[in-house]
């Protein structure tokens, strides 16, 4: 292990209850974590200037602050995106930048699946009317049985596998589109791999598990959903910007689509008079889809280890920029 006297550690900003977790997992390593709550990146290159590693949540690490660096090492993002990093930066100055892509699998998975269920099965509607003091045996119809019925998942990663999984113990036929997915994966999980094109025209509901490329930016657009089936129901818990917001605004006013259940949004938090908050058949929770007490700490616990590694000589398991240490 190759240590100094003290590792510096920027934590650039974070919206935990502390930093214990990260310096359990750096015990022993001789860092000592530089806390921050950076807004601009120009906080961001004051902070971590002389960092050697870097562990960030929402902060801009644009190539102006990467550029600043004179030490860094790794940069590590709490959580699956990393859209909040410049990554060409951060390959152009050799520095390995590293996502936490396993802390929180089951969770948004259930999370992915409840919003399914209260979309299908209208339960915020229902129980509004209830203590509305509207009692109905039959409500809202119509209401949809999901069994032998089509659930199709844009992505084929860890969590989308786990929905897959739920799913199927509900009676859901399951087909996916990743083009990128090892093939052996999709018959391993009961899954038929289909195209695009596909994915759209057969499934009743959509679940969205992809990340937020130049590729996916926008991918649920107009044409998208035109293309999709009748009374199909469309959930997201990967990224805002797979979903372009005012073309999912006009499907679901339109009656194209019957529901659809967003964790994430383009612009967030959703502003006060938002044309989605007035549909009843759409759903919105807060990004909280990742969040448990355990999965809370688990990724604080896996962003640190990621450092950990780098400091002790070795190299990250979760490399998203193709550099090697």
């Amino acid at each position: 292990m190759t240590q100094q006297a003290s590792w510096q550690v920027a934590v650039t900003d974070s919206g935990f209850p502390d930093l214990a977790p990260e310096a359990e997992a750096l015990a022993g390593t001789g860092a000592v974590l530089l806390p921050g709550q950076c807004r601009t990146a120009g906080e961001v290159a004051e902070l971590c200037a002389d960092a050697d590693a870097v562990l960030t949540q929402w902060a801009p690490v644009t190539a102006e602050a990467i550029d600043r660096m004179t030490r860094c090492r790794v940069i590590v993002r709490y959580g699956i995106g990393v859209d909040n990093v410049d990554l060409e930066a951060a390959r152009a100055k050799g520095i390995p930048v590293a996502n936490v892509p396993d802390y929180a699998i089951e969770e948004v998975a259930d999370h992915a699946m409840s919003l399914l269920l209260a979309s299908v099965r209208k339960i915020p509607q229902v129980a509004a009317q209830v203590r509305e003091g509207v009692w109905e045996i039959a409500p809202r119809r119509p209401i949809v049985g999901l069994q032998g019925r089509k659930l199709g998942v844009a992505g084929f990663g860890n969590i989308a596998r786990a929905v897959v999984r739920r799913a199927q113990a509900f009676g859901l036929q399951t087909i996916a589109y990743d083009p990128y997915a090892n093939p052996e994966l999709f018959a391993k999980h009961g899954t038929t791999r289909v195209d695009w094109e596909t994915l759209l025209a057969e499934s009743e509901f959509i679940s969205v598990h992809l990340p937020l490329v130049e590729s996916t930016r926008r991918l649920f657009d107009d044409r998208a959903f035109a293309a999709m089936k009748p009374g199909a129901h469309l959930v997201n818990t990967s990224r805002g910007g797979v979903v372009e917001t005012e073309a999912l605004v006009r499907a679901l006013q339109d009656g194209k689509l019957a529901g659809a259940a967003l964790d994430v949004l383009e612009e967030e938090p959703v502003p006060a008079g938002h044309p989605l908050l007035a549909i009843d058949s759409c759903i919105l929770t807060s990004h909280c889809a990742w969040y448990s007490e355990s999965s809370l700490i688990r990724l604080q616990r896996y962003a640190a280890l990621e450092v950990r590694r780098v400091l002790e000589g070795g190299s990250p398991q979760h490399v998203v920029n193709g550099v090697d240490v």
